[in-house]
């Protein structure tokens, strides 16, 4: 229509995410927030739109494609601390989960606050967990295996959405580490 070359906007588009992304590099470290939302998202397909394949359908095909955004967002001021796109992995969930602490401050923990993806779970003890001997049971026998277990200040709560055509019909919420009342006090 305007008669641009499609390679032209491209190569401006690309030569802009570099600025952006050298951008957030600079100003985006050292952050101190006490919520980060994590979550997945899918494009709804207009096929799903139009009735002509159910959400099932769309779910297992979007499950298979590359086609998800992650996203962590701060709730309280809105801040978007890394955004990706990728398959719907454990190795995404650690990415995206090693990008927001590494702009968060060395000594803040936030609340981690998801859907019921387990994958996260793994992520986040991956950056927030640490070896513990169990003490014995017995006076004697072998020492039991060390456990990798969450560092005492991680909190993690998951919000499990339970929907039934097309409408939330109940929420639940589950502490995953930490304590309802430290989730609460957040």
């Amino acid at each position: 229509m305007f008669e641009v070359d499609p390679n032209t906007v491209l190569a401006w588009l690309m030569e802009v995410a570099d600025h952006a992304a050298a951008f957030s590099r600079y100003f985006l470290h050292d952050v101190r927030v006490t919520q980060v939302q994590l979550d997945e998202l899918f494009a709804l397909l207009s096929a799903v739109k139009a009735g002509d394949v159910s959400e099932t359908e769309a779910l297992q095909h979007l499950s298979r494609s590359p086609s998800w955004v992650w996203a962590a967002i701060d709730p309280v001021t809105k801040l978007l601390l890394t955004i990706e796109v990728g398959h719907r992995t454990l190795a995404m969930a650690q990415c995206v989960v090693h990008q927001v602490v590494h702009v968060l401050a060395p000594d803040c923990v936030p609340l981690f606050l998801t859907d019921g993806f387990k994958e996260y779970t793994a992520a986040l003890l991956t950056h927030y967990g640490q070896w513990i001997q169990p003490a014995r049971r017995q006076a004697t026998g072998p020492l039991p295996k060390p456990r990798w277990m969450p560092l005492p200040e991680l909190l993690y709560a998951q919000v499990i959405k339970t929907v039934r055509r097309r409408r939330l019909v109940r929420v639940r919420h589950r502490v995953v580490f930490g304590t309802l009342e430290a989730v609460n006090r957040c």
